[in-house]
C-alpha cells in the first residue's frame, strides 16, 4: 500500500499558478486564517433543514477524512455547529468544507476545529429524515466533489484534486515554492520583478 499523500506544506494559492479547476467558490472561507487541513472527502448531500444526513455521515466517518456538506443551494439554515464539532473531532475528522452555514462559531473556535464554509446563521437544520445521501458525487461551491476526493482547504480557499493526478500537481507546487524562496531573495537584493520575469512563471 502507497504511503498517504503529504499535503501539509502545499498552498491552495500554489496551485492556482497553474490550474484553473478544482477550486470552490472564494466566498467558502475558513473561520480562522491560520487553519490549513486535507484529506479524502467524506462526501454528504443535505437540502433545507434536514440534517439526517449529516447524522449518518458522522458515526460512520473515518479518523483523516473532510466531510464535505453540498446544502443544495439552501442559505438560510446552518447545518453545523458545537455538537457536531465534537462528534467529528470524536470520530478523528480533520474539518469540514460547508456550501452553507454555521452557528456557534465561538464554540468551534474553542475546541480548535477547522470549518470553511459562506457564513453563519442561528437558525439550525433539525433530525427530519426525509432524504439526503452520503459518499455520493455532490457539488460544493461550484466544484464536483467525489468520495475519496482529496480536499486541500486552508487561508487562501479550497480546491479538491483528483487522486489520480494529485501526487503530480504536489510535486509541482512544492518545487514552485521552493523556487519561489529564491525570488524573493533576488528582490530584496534589489532586482526588479522586470528583471527576473522572463525567469519564471510564479510572479505572484
Amino acid at each position: 500500500m502507497s504511503a498517504p499523500l503529504e499535503l501539509s506544506d502545499i498552498e491552495t494559492a500554489t496551485l492556482g499558478h497553474f490550474l484553473e479547476t478544482g477550486f470552490m467558490a472564494p466566498s467558502i472561507q475558513g473561520l480562522t486564517l491560520e487553519a490549513r487541513v486535507y484529506g479524502p472527502a467524506l462526501t454528504v448531500r443535505m437540502a433545507g433543514d434536514d440534517g439526517g444526513p449529516l447524522v449518518e455521515a458522522l458515526s460512520g466517518a473515518e479518523a483523516g477524512q473532510v466531510i464535505v456538506v453540498d446544502r443544495c443551494g439552501d442559505l438560510r439554515h446552518a447545518c453545523w455547529g458545537a455538537v457536531t464539532t465534537a462528534a467529528a473531532q470524536a470520530r478523528g475528522i480533520v474539518g469540514s468544507v460547508i456550501d452553507g452555514f454555521v452557528t456557534d462559531r465561538a464554540a468551534i473556535l474553542a475546541a480548535g476545529y477547522p470549518v470553511w464554509c459562506r457564513g453563519r446563521s442561528p437558525i439550525t437544520t433539525k433530525p427530519r429524515g426525509l432524504g439526503g445521501e452520503v459518499n455520493v458525487t455532490i457539488n460544493c461551491g461550484g466544484v464536483a466533489v467525489r468520495p475519496g476526493d482529496m480536499v486541500l482547504a486552508d487561508e487562501s480557499g479550497v480546491v479538491v484534486l483528483d487522486p489520480a493526478t494529485a501526487a503530480e500537481h504536489t510535486a509541482r507546487a512544492r518545487q514552485m515554492q521552493t523556487d519561489e524562496i529564491a525570488i524573493l531573495a533576488r528582490l530584496k537584493a534589489g532586482e526588479t520583478l522586470a528583471e527576473i520575469g522572463g525567469k519564471t512563471k510564479h510572479p505572484a
